[in-house]
Formats: structure tokens, C-alpha cells, sequence
């Protein structure tokens, strides 16, 4: 199966977003890579979004995944939460609500911080 993106070019657009302190929702990332929104693309960025965040961990940087999120509530979507995202972190009471939110902006903060020290 051919990848959507290559990973290298969305590692570089969150990068970009996590030095300037500001998550993309899923349809502004897929412009960015030159794609109108549809749910087949949401899903295939999905898979480069693990496989930014497998390189981000090898090289011991903040996840990245975690900065794309629904326009409608700014949290991730399911396939953050049901991939190794919420449950590396501890987290079990679902992908909606206070308790995500606070994970989602904590996680967000931590990429945020760390990426504005450093620069795209």
C-alpha cells in the first residue's frame, strides 16, 4: 500500500505547528500536504501520524500525533486514542470530555515547549 505522505513531510508540518504553539486540525494538515478532506485520506494520514510518532520516540522527542485534532472539539481523533496514544499515557475514560482534554493539552504543551526551544 502506498503511504499518503511521506513522513519525513508531515514530521516537518507538526514540527513546524509545535514550534509556532498551535495544533492542525485533520483538513488543515491535509491541505498542507496538497489534499482536499475526505475520510479515506483522514484515515490513511492517520498511519503516517503513527509512524511520525514511532520516530519521534526512537529520537526521544514529544509525540506529534497528538496536534492533530477534529475541528469540532480539538481533540484527536478515535485512532489516536485506540493506537497506542491514550493508553502509553495511562489514560482509559475515553476520547471525549474534561479528562481528555486535559491530556490532549498536556501532551500538546510538552511538544509545544520543546519544539519552540528548538525551531523548525
Amino acid at each position: 500500500m502506498t503511504s499518503l505522505a511521506d513522513p519525513a513531510e508531515v514530521r516537518a508540518h507538526l514540527v513546524a505547528a509545535a514550534a509556532a504553539g498551535t495544533p492542525l486540525t485533520y483538513s488543515e494538515l491535509l491541505g498542507q500536504l496538497g489534499f482536499d478532506f475526505s475520510r479515506p485520506k483522514m484515515r490513511a494520514l492517520c498511519r503516517v501520524l503513527g509512524a511520525v510518532d514511532e520516530e519521534a520516540e526512537a529520537r526521544s522527542e514529544p509525540e506529534l500525533a497528538v496536534l492533530v485534532v477534529r475541528q469540532s472539539d480539538g481533540l484527536p481523533g478515535q485512532g489516536w486514542w485506540v493506537a497506542a496514544g491514550a493508553a502509553k499515557h495511562g489514560h482509559k475514560s475515553g476520547w471525549e470530555g474534561a479528562e481528555a482534554k486535559r491530556l490532549v493539552k498536556k501532551l500538546q504543551e510538552r511538544a509545544f515547549r520543546y519544539w519552540s526551544a528548538r525551531g523548525p
